[in-house]
């Protein structure tokens, strides 16, 4: 029997990112950083997942993505 099982990353663009500042503005854990004019993730595994990054980012470089890893 296989189940599917989800979880979710965070995905920067640092291409897209114009270091705004919002998004490190609205982590509500302080997982978001700038640096050299570009945001930077000190700890993935601080980041709840909460998408207010996402919300708010006005170009689109930051995202959650869903990932679905099979289990047997």
């Amino acid at each position: 029997m296989v189940t599917a099982k989800s979880s979710k990353k965070l995905v920067v663009s640092k291409d897209w990112c114009k270091g705004c500042g919002i998004c490190v503005e609205l982590c509500p854990k302080g997982v978001l950083t700038l640096e050299n004019g570009v945001i930077n993730v000190e700890d993935e595994e601080l980041c709840i997942k909460c998408g207010l990054c996402e919300l708010r980012c006005p170009d689109y470089a930051i995202y959650i993505k869903k990932e679905e890893d099979d289990e047997i």
